[in-house]
């Protein structure tokens, strides 16, 4: 059972519109600085304690610099905002160097290969992570109101760091897209005879300014979970979306039976649509706002794979004739 601390943290989170993942990880992150400190309340704990625990995470647990900066920040939330007692911004503590893994990118044909082993019925989720560039978290979070086929794009609300976007649509996935909006139609219509039925979810706040919204089809989520849930204590049932799970499962699956010394997830598909792009001369900066990196030099480390080498730079070696 989790502890009051924890769930009136949770709560406070969610008011605020973190995403259930952002407070997921804050979550273990702040539980796992307490267990190191004996239990102790955060409020009992300054700055040496916070300090001497990142510093730990790297000497003792070999953390990467990604987990190590989702760590501070967490721990920066927490004193900042929920405690309201902002850390020192001069910590000092042992930083990771631990070397940052290069994305891995497919080529075209082997693009072509992976849709090919994915079940015909589960592609429209991949094809729409390759063919804009979405997240894994964006696609299962897709309501049907954010595809604009009329302008070929698809507006991502509240994506990683709350930011929100409009990213290309390939005109290939229009009719699949029309079918998948009618498959979903015909599970809303079901939904609306069930007595029990209560609508889609919606964060609390939207659900308080659109009250009609969770009842409407717009608002139905663009790949429906194949059940009606509860939330907590909550009596009511709603149909969420499908679990990002699902499709880990599927290209784990390919990934494994692929004959290739790649390693695919989801993310493969984004990394190869940025890289293609590139590839194909369209401008970083445009590729930057299809991505929502908030730093170009994000986006830069794409170019990486781009055929005249890491950077565009060519080897010498490429003029010997050899």
């Amino acid at each position: 059972m989790r502890s009051p601390f924890l769930n009136e943290l949770t709560e406070f989170m969610l008011a605020r519109h973190y995403a259930k993942t952002t407070v997921h990880a804050y979550c273990y992150w702040i539980v796992q600085f307490i267990r190191f400190n004996n239990n102790q309340h955060p409020k009992e704990l300054e700055r040496a304690e916070v300090e001497a625990y990142l510093t730990n995470l790297v000497a003792k647990l070999n953390a990467s610099v990604a987990t190590q900066a989702l760590t501070l920040n967490a721990l920066v939330f927490l004193y900042r905002d929920f405690l309201l007692k902002p850390l020192d911004l001069d910590m000092r503590f042992q930083k990771s160097t631990k070397i940052t893994k290069l994305p891995v990118v497919l080529t075209t044909k082997e693009v072509v290969h992976v849709f090919e082993m994915i079940p015909v019925q589960s592609r429209l989720p991949f094809h729409l992570m390759y063919g804009s560039g979405l997240r894994l978290m964006e696609t299962v979070r897709l309501r049907i109101k954010d595809i604009d086929f009329d302008y070929g794009a698809i507006r991502i609300w509240n994506g990683k760091g709350g930011k929100s976007r409009v990213v290309t649509l390939a005109k290939e996935l229009h009719t699949p897209l029309y079918n998948q909006i009618a498959r979903v139609r015909l599970i809303h219509q079901q939904d609306l005879n069930t007595p029990e039925y209560s609508g889609t979810s919606l964060p609390l706040r939207l659900a308080e300014k659109y009250p009609y919204a969770p009842m409407s089809l717009d608002w139905q989520f663009l790949f429906p979970s194949l059940h009606l849930s509860q939330f907590g204590t909550d009596p009511k049932w709603y149909r969420h979306h499908l679990h990002e799970s699902s499709l880990q499962k599927i290209i784990r699956k390919v990934s494994n039976e692929m004959n290739t010394h790649k390693t695919i997830t989801c993310h493969t598909f984004r990394h190869s649509f940025a890289t293609h792009l590139l590839e194909s001369g369209c401008d970083i900066r445009t590729v930057q706002e299809q991505l929502g990196h908030s730093d170009v030099k994000t986006t830069q480390i794409y170019t990486h794979v781009l055929n005249r080498g890491a950077s565009g730079v060519k080897s010498p070696l490429s003029n010997l004739g050899l």
